[in-house]
Formats: structure tokens, sequence, C-alpha cells
């Protein structure tokens, strides 16, 4: 894909002026804790995780608990995050692999991340950046929606709209550039009522808020 520089760079200037300081809104201890709250984030808003996440690492704090508990008391925990059954089943599978696979250690590597249950590349994606400094590009429903809005990517595929963002943003933004997205998608790009006459990028928007 060939996009103006110029373009790109007033879209990482306006975003990195508006949210200088990004950070994930999931609240957690440990690379473990914030690998459990990604799993349980899936069609649930930051904030119910998190409360939820205050109770279940309360009693569950690590692989090693975790993996002991019982699937109906994690269900009971996880219940109003949604889909509790498969999140359950996946964040207990999660727990137990990391045990017997990485010595109880979150393994540091894309590779090694997806294929623990539960585990896509958003997630491993969130959790590599957030919790070990690398710098990954989190494509959400967010990302994905406002990316297309402005003319970076054609495409609906997370997995492609994330490697065509590595080709055309600088590394060193990729994990703010993911998160400042994230932010505003939030406060101004909604999905179906974004507030165009707010948008300090709605003369760089190829759909005007409509795509």
């Amino acid at each position: 894909m060939i996009l103006n520089a110029s373009k790109i760079k007033i879209i990482l200037e306006t975003l990195r002026n508006r949210y200088p300081v990004v950070k994930t809104q999931l609240e957690h201890e440990t690379p473990f804790q914030l690998l459990i709250a990604t799993i349980m984030s899936a069609q649930c808003t930051d904030n119910q995780v998190n409360k939820v996440c205050k109770i279940l690492f309360e009693k569950y704090p690590d692989p090693e608990s975790l993996g002991k508990a019982s699937l109906n008391d994690i269900k009971q925990i996880i219940y109003s995050t949604g889909f509790y059954n498969n999140k359950a089943k996946n964040i207990k599978a999660c727990a137990l692999a990391i045990l017997k696979e990485h010595q109880g250690k979150v393994p540091q590597d894309m590779a090694k991340l997806v294929i623990l249950p539960g585990v896509g590349r958003k997630t491993a994606n969130v959790v590599l950046s957030a919790a070990f400094g690398r710098q990954t590009i989190v494509v959400d429903t967010h990302v994905l929606r406002i990316a297309g809005r402005l003319g970076l990517t054609q495409s609906r595929d997370p997995v492609k709209v994330e490697f065509e963002l590595m080709q055309i943003i600088p590394k060193t933004s990729w994990s703010d550039l993911s998160l400042q997205l994230i932010y505003f998608g939030r406060e101004i790009c909604d999905a179906k009522k974004p507030l165009c006459e707010n948008c300090p990028l709605f003369k760089l928007c190829s759909t005007k808020g409509k795509g």
C-alpha cells in the first residue's frame, strides 16, 4: 500500500498531541494477570473486566492457583464478562499450559503465545507490548475501524491490517498508535455515531465517518 508520508505524519502527530501518555486500561500486576485479563476482555468492556479481575486475582493471582481452581468457580466469578463458559475453559487451560510448558512464566514470544488456549495475535500483542515493552500493533475493533476510515488500509481482516500498518507506520510508534486509536475510537470515532464535527482528523478521513 502506497500512502502519502505527510498524511501519516499528520495522523501520528495529531494523535500524539491529543493522547501524549497512553497505556492499557486493563489493570494487572504481572504479565500473567494481563494475559488472563486480555483473554477475558473479548466482547467486554475494560471497566467490567477490571472489576471481575479484582475478584478473580484475589483468589487466584498466579498460574499455580488458577490452574488448581475449579472450573465452576471460575465461571461464577467471570460470568458478567460474557461467553463465560469458553473463557473459563481457556483461562484454566492457559494457566495449566503455562505451568507445564513454560515453567509458570508467560512466554515472551509470539509463536509460543498464540498456541496457548484462548490466545490470538491481538491478545499476544497486548501482552508483548504492555507487559514486556515490545513494539506491537494491536488491532481491536477501534483500530480496525479507524484505520479503514483514515485510508490506512482497505482490509477488514485484523491480521492483514496489523501487517499493513507495520509496513507504513514507524516501528517506534506502533504500540502508542494502537492505544491512541483505541482512545480516539472511544472519544470521537464511534462505530455508529462518530463525532465528525469534533474530529481533528476529519479532513483526512476517507469515509467521513461512514465506513
